[in-house]
Parts: C-alpha cells; structure tokens; sequence
C-alpha cells in the first residue's frame, strides 16, 4: 500500500508518541512537530477517512491495524537507518534528519538488504 509521505510522518509521530505517553491528541501531533493546529487538524481528518487512525469522542488518536503496520515499519527504518549511519560516522542528528528521508524512498527490497547485512552489529 502506497500512501504520501506526510501521512508516514504523522503515523510514525503518532506511534512514537503513544510509545511515551498513554494517550495521544493533536496538540501532541503539534508540539512534536512543530506544525499549525489547522494543518494537523485536516491531516487527523485525512487520515481517519481513510481508515489510518480513530478518534474518539474525547479527540484522542489511535492507531488502525493498518495505521499500526505503516507506523511500525516506518519506525523501524527509520531507526535502523539513523543508528545506521551513525555507526558509520555520522553525527547522529544529520543521521536522523538522512533517515527521515531515505525511509519513505527506500524499497523494500533494499531496506531488508541492508537490514539483513549490518542489523546484527547495531542491536
């Protein structure tokens, strides 16, 4: 399932959120990211048409099956990128801006090969 950029990044921010915290809002969305109430607004709406997220009557977010599986994976690039490339030298805060990047062009063919040749040394 291909879906944009920007909705990886909010199921990505929303997972890592509910890692910390028990529950999510947007205005945690907002804080994290740094965007307008309006534009994570419509994103919450976008995403929840198309099944990505549930909002209750309280307006706190959780992840969908779907949702979940998008985060997760997106999460784990994301990760292993970062240490990754920091393994290799990197400062870790360019690593992390790098892998926000590389992990929503990155194949799945090529994530697992690299996965697969250095994920045994980073854990």
């Amino acid at each position: 399932m291909k879906i944009h950029e920007s909705a990886e990044n909010y199921l990505e921010t929303i997972y890592m959120l509910s890692k910390k915290n028990a529950s999510v809002r947007s205005i945690d969305i907002v804080n994290e990211l740094e965007f307008t109430k309006p534009s994570v607004s419509v994103a919450m709406k976008n995403l929840r048409e198309n099944g990505y997220i549930q909002v209750d009557s309280d307006g706190y977010i959780t992840l969908s099956e779907t949702g979940r599986e998008i985060a997760e994976a997106m999460y784990e690039r994301h990760t292993l990128l970062t240490e990754w490339l920091v393994f290799m030298g990197v400062d870790r805060q360019t690593a992390a801006q790098d892998a926000c990047r590389i992990e929503h062009v990155i194949s799945a063919e090529s994530f697992d090969a690299i996965k697969k040749h250095v994920g045994k040394r980073l854990q």
